[in-house]
């Protein structure tokens, strides 16, 4: 589903103004009805983690640790089963899964009298059994099951969309019998930075000519386009020729500018590929 750039804003805008809950991203439906529903959570999830990017760093620093830990650890005392880390997230308007990360790392510290190893901490958050005290390991597991757009198991879901859709994308090149080199056998051979597939016969999309699909299960914003674009997209085009990229869940048509230059955007797997075959035929 393309947007314009003036429907994205509205929809930016009206997320500026509630909190990351469920309830929300029920309101945006509410308040977007046209708009499909996988394309408002993704909008949903990448505006606030834009907030969370501008915000994070007064989080971190040691004063507001130092609170945190003495509001969970006064929150547990007077109640140890009330949501006392996910109500004082919501409260300061932080992720709950950061949140509980905070809290961890600062119980860890003060547990090992030493600054505890990321992949201990995430582990634990992983697998809260881990926590070798059962009223934190409760009160992250809240957290977890709780945030909308961060943490473990919203890692593992995105993860999950986004091999569904290459999976998708690999039967429908098999579909139209089209012959490919996928992204794994590409990095066997030793390319550091590559797309999810590379036609070994190059086709013809709306008129350009496409030697390579990336596929991106997410809503293509400015802020993550222009990532793209940067780290990836560019990188492809130097490498093996113009491309096609496709966001499943839409993108802002005005992002679509690069035809000529070689990256073709589209919101669906196309539906008039010419291929060589095809166009020989015509002759």
């Amino acid at each position: 589903m393309k947007l314009t750039k003036a429907q994205y804003d509205e929809i930016a805008q009206f997320l500026g103004h509630v909190q990351p809950t469920r309830q929300s991203l029920r309101k945006l439906k509410e308040k977007f009805p046209s708009q499909s529903q996988s394309t408002l959570l993704s909008i949903f999830s990448q505006e606030y983690q834009k907030q969370i990017k501008r915000t994070h760093a007064k989080h971190h620093t040691a004063e507001a640790v130092e609170s945190y830990y003495q509001r969970y650890l006064n929150g547990v005392m007077k109640n140890a089963t009330a949501p006392v880390l996910l109500e004082l997230a919501n409260e300061v308007d932080f992720a709950p899964s950061l949140m509980a990360r905070i809290v961890l790392e600062r119980f860890l510290q003060e547990q090992e009298q030493a600054i505890p190893s990321k992949t201990l901490i995430n582990s634990m958050l992983r697998d809260p059994s881990q926590i070798p005290d059962g009223v934190l390991a409760n009160q992250i597991y809240q957290c977890t099951v709780n945030d909308c757009c961060y943490g473990p198991l919203v890692d593992c879901i995105k993860h999950a969309i986004g091999h569904e859709h290459e999976v998708l994308l690999r039967e429908m090149l098999l579909e139209k019998n089209l012959s490919f080199i996928a992204e794994d056998q590409l990095r066997a051979k030793g390319y550091d930075k590559t797309p999810d597939f590379i036609l070994e016969v190059p086709v013809a999309v709306e008129g350009h000519i496409i030697h390579w699909i990336e596929s991106k299960a997410s809503f293509g914003d400015e802020s993550s386009h222009q990532a793209y674009l940067q780290d990836q997209f560019w990188s492809y085009w130097n490498r093996f020729g113009p491309g096609l990229v496709i966001y499943w869940y839409g993108f802002i048509e005005e992002l679509d500018c690069h035809r000529e230059r070689g990256i073709l955007l589209k919101d669906c797997f196309p539906t008039d590929i010419v291929t060589l075959r095809h166009s020989m035929a015509q002759r």
